[in-house]
């Protein structure tokens, strides 16, 4: 079902939602980040991934310093409106440290 972004929670968490990045090629899931409704305009409007950085406090596009952009093909709406996921063809690594993905540590294993 179709949804517009004015359907989108953006007040649950300080006008920000979860948005999940995911290799439309692989499945792979590449990162989660955060948008705003304007990072998410932007998305709709450009075609590339665009986020609003909680650590440096303004909206950034994928690449635009790397450039490793990711195009997105399309976005998905959780059942609450309240995160996303950005189906993306991505052209390099999505972690800033030059991993494919940011989900490249491992937390100690407590079932043992």
């Amino acid at each position: 079902m179709e949804k517009t972004i004015d359907e989108i929670d953006f007040q649950k968490e300080n006008g920000l939602i979860p948005v999940i990045v995911q290799d439309i090629n692989t499945n792979e899931v590449l990162t989660l980040a955060y948008a705003n409704k304007e990072s998410l305009e932007l998305t709709q409007k450009t075609g590339n991934s665009w986020f609003w950085s909680r650590s440096r406090k303004k909206l950034w596009m994928k690449g635009e310093e790397s450039g490793n952009v990711q195009k997105v093909k399309k976005i998905l709406v959780d059942c609450d409106f309240d995160a996303i996921i950005y189906l993306v063809d991505p052209s390099g690594p999505a972690c800033h440290t030059g991993q494919k993905n940011c989900f490249h540590n491992t937390l100690s294993n407590i079932f043992t």
